[in-house]
């Protein structure tokens, strides 16, 4: 691929007490807010928002780190600049105060201005509520969006965070005990359903931290779980991105079909169609 040039997408800024981010914004319909992975809004990012606009929802995706449209591999910008590149965005997040990386039982600030800005898509897209997308780093901030009742649709691709370096924080995610029973209050009241997806092999985010999804939310948590060999083998990395670079869209691929699980859901909640399939 090579980067995208952004042609076709809104380019604003959403302010929350007084913290401000960019925000890219395509499609009409209910808003659903794709939370990207390290290193950015990469191409593979927004063709995944593309398959949300075609379903008739407006994909609102928050630049929280990274250049919007850079490609990722190295063909496009040379190794070394790559992985420079790479480092600069890790550190960023590292550094930043947004950010729980490690901790365990805290749900990430940013989660605070995320849920503004669902609200503030919902009052402006319309429609019964909002979708949410997060993906590696950010996967778990959908799970801790979802304590306000006009969050419909979670999506947790590949949660990987706190940082699975002991016992303990791979048996977790990073969202507040309080966060976290207020979620599970509307998944027995409401029938709120909690789709998580990630590679079996993936030390980034072990069984242990789906197992304990299961535990808390019973069968409100919808485990989507490929074997490593279902990745799409011209990605970079170990198997890991199941939206995005480790995609094999093509019918029939284990991968598409977990993407049309997180369509389904979308189309479920946020357009009413039929439910989707288990």
């Amino acid at each position: 691929m090579a980067d995208h040039d952004l042609t076709g997408w809104q380019k604003t800024r959403f302010t929350h007490e007084g913290t401000t981010h960019r925000v890219l914004r395509r499609g009409t319909g209910p808003a659903v807010i794709v939370i990207a992975e390290i290193p950015g809004i990469t191409p593979k990012v927004l063709e995944f928002a593309e398959r949300v606009v075609g379903l008739g929802c407006t994909a609102v995706l928050p630049v929280l780190f990274g250049r919007p449209g850079r490609d990722p591999h190295p063909d496009a910008h040379g190794r070394l600049a790559t992985e420079l590149y790479g480092l600069s965005t890790m550190l960023d997040v590292c550094v930043s105060r947004e950010f729980t990386l490690l901790a365990t039982g805290r749900s990430s600030r940013v989660v605070h201005w995320l849920r503004a800005l669902a609200a503030h898509e919902h009052e402006r897209c319309g429609g019964p509520g909002v979708g949410a997308v997060g993906m590696c780093l950010t996967g778990g901030f959908a799970l801790a969006m979802a304590t306000d009742e006009r969050l419909l649709a979670p999506v947790l691709a590949q949660p990987s965070l706190p940082l699975a370096v002991t016992p303990g924080r791979r048996g977790n995610i990073d969202i507040s005990p309080e966060d976290l029973a207020v979620v599970r209050g509307r998944c027995e009241r409401e029938g709120l359903k909690v789709l998580g997806l990630r590679f079996k092999g993936d030390r980034f985010v072990p069984g242990d931290r789906f197992r304990f999804l299961a535990r808390e939310l019973g069968e409100a948590f919808v485990a989507v779980e490929l074997d490593d060999a279902d990745a799409n083998p011209a990605g970079r990395l170990a198997p890991h991105s199941v939206l995005t670079e480790h995609l094999i869209d093509e019918p029939g691929q284990p991968t598409r079909d977990a993407l049309e699980q997180v369509l389904e859901l979308f189309r479920w909640r946020l357009l009413k169609d039929e439910a989707p399939r288990p």
